[in-house]
């Protein structure tokens, strides 16, 4: 197995992750905020695309806790890196600030999206 941390932000817009090759798949758990936490996860499985079938697209499952709304980054990411590296990956996102501004929130994805960039790259070069 192959592991390797990433962290990105600072403060209480600070999120961590750790992707691990499972030999040909991938985990990822992605946290921050105030508050590290299990809030949602999601499955990728790479799939011919519907309209193409010679291109790769994914299909997602998601599980989000009551009360949580980290669904979408879980899925969105499960996605991308299941059709990027064309096998299964799971990803699980917990991220919290208490009462957050919409701005605050903003900023939290946008970290994310950026610390999935930087996955991105490591999980393809890990993979040769």
């Amino acid at each position: 197995m192959q592991a390797k941390s990433f962290s990105l932000g600072a403060e209480a817009y600070l999120l961590e992750a750790m992707a691990v090759r499972c030999g040909d798949d991938l985990t990822v758990v992605i946290g921050g905020g105030e508050k590290q936490h299990i809030g949602a996860v999601a499955v990728g499985v790479p799939r011919p695309s519907l309209k193409d079938k010679n291109v790769v697209s994914s299909s997602a499952s998601v599980l989000c806790l009551t009360g949580h709304k980290e669904d979408l980054l879980a899925r969105s990411a499960a996605l991308e890196l299941a059709k990027l590296l064309g096998h299964t990956v799971t990803v699980t996102v917990g991220l919290h600030i208490d009462d957050a501004p919409a701005a605050a929130i903003t900023l939290l994805e946008e970290n994310f999206q950026e610390l999935l960039r930087q996955i991105c790259h490591w999980a393809v070069s890990a993979k040769q």
